[in-house]
């Protein structure tokens, strides 16, 4: 144990550039088993890590950092390891790429229910809920999602300004009165292509000339372990879902053929509907229903998850207008029920209709227009990038 102490010493020495994310303000760090759940790249380690430092004043040794990544643990069970850590006075316990260890959620159960004195935050795959089959964890762990950064992250840690999250009903309602306050700052507008390129993912802090590889090597990943390993998927299809993403990111947003595209990647209707439904659970994609979404139900409209993924995958194929649409789900859908709506480009909350578009875009009866290239809107046109602070 006592290498584990020496190495998270040294991670924590070592961090630089950390970034103050949303979240942190999110979650009850007083529950005793909590759950972060990310998509790969996102920064889900250095999450842990960076709380752990915070941790460091008031805890000192009784807070530990561990990556379940360690071949010690194919020896070593996540529970023995806590009871000695426990008993050698430790208090919070955080376990990264909980996913790699087997049967965890069994053993994150028995820390709980036998060593109440110990905190568990542990970090892992967004495919946590499916993994854990039986759902030991259901009613006791507290369980979050780190989200790729939002434009306001991004703009915070670039410029050094501290912009808070606003919610969509001030977005709505109070935007003339919210934008001077940022345009005092800053001119948003001056960082937004920037940011659709490449940054969603933090380690554009570390180097962005590497930023497109890096995301291709997460993505890659993605699919080869979140995807294909947790589904139980051959690894010998894993060339269908990697041209299942081409074709996607070479059409989106796009309403899905599922015949074509099951001819396209030589399987059968059923498989694309998996195949989209994993891709989705990874984080890789947005699926948008016209109602109610269900597993035999087919997507009205798919998207790529984020504007990053679209310039890392097709990038001669990304349009203004596919831009747009991608950037405002991506950052709508982690406050709000985003469907596909009758005559309008998204439905939020089954009620409030939004056009996406340029600075001529103009809103339905009784809508909103989320316009670009728009610094100040009015009425209920709205700046598109203004969507970018709801989280």
């Amino acid at each position: 144990m006592d290498l584990f102490y020496t190495t998270h010493k040294n991670l924590i020495d070592s961090l630089h550039g950390v970034i103050d994310r949303q979240l942190n303000y999110e979650i009850d760090w007083s529950h005793p088993l909590i759950g972060i759940k990310g998509s790969r790249g996102v920064g889900k380690t250095m999450f842990l890590l960076d709380y752990a430092r915070r941790m460091e004043t008031k805890y000192g040794d009784s807070c530990l950092y561990v990556n379940l990544n360690s071949f010690y643990f194919t020896k070593r069970r996540i529970y023995s390891f806590a009871d000695e850590f426990f008993k050698r006075g430790g208090k919070i316990l955080l376990l990264d790429q909980i996913h790699k260890y087997p049967n965890w959620s069994n053993e994150l159960r028995m820390i709980y229910d036998n060593i109440p004195g110990l905190k568990i935050v542990f970090s892992g795959s967004p495919v946590l809920r499916i993994i854990e089959g039986n759902d030991e964890l259901k009613d006791i762990a507290h369980m979050y999602h780190l989200h790729p950064l939002s434009f306001r992250e991004y703009l915070n840690v670039r410029t050094g300004n501290e912009f808070e999250c606003l919610p969509l009903n001030d977005i709505l309602n109070r935007h003339q009165e919210i934008v001077p306050s940022v345009l005092n700052k800053v001119r948003p507008l001056a960082y937004f292509t920037d940011y659709l390129k490449h940054g969603c993912y933090p380690f554009f802090h570390d180097d962005s000339a590497l930023y497109t590889e890096t995301l291709l090597k997460h993505v890659n990943l993605a699919l080869e372990i979140d995807v294909t390993y947790t589904n139980q998927i051959e690894l010998q299809y894993l060339p269908r879902l990697r041209k299942l993403m081409q074709i996607i990111a070479d059409q989106v947003p796009f309403c899905p053929n599922v015949s074509k595209m099951s001819g396209e990647i030589d399987t059968s209707r059923a498989t694309v509907m998996n195949y989209l439904r994993y891709l989705k659970n990874a984080k890789l994609l947005h699926l948008i229903y016209n109602g109610e979404e269900g597993p035999s139900k087919k997507p009205a409209q798919v998207y790529l998850h984020n504007t990053n993924l679209m310039y890392a995958i097709s990038p001669e194929k990304t349009s203004n207008s596919s831009l747009r649409k991608t950037f405002f789900l991506n950052q709508t859908a982690v406050r709000c029920k985003v469907k596909s709506g009758r005559g309008v480009d998204f439905l939020l909350d089954n009620e409030k209709k939004f056009m996406v578009g340029g600075k001529y875009t103009k809103p339905v009866e009784g809508g909103y227009a989320a316009a670009d290239m728009i610094e100040i809107g009015s009425d209920n046109i709205i700046p598109l990038w203004l969507f970018g602070f709801l989280y």
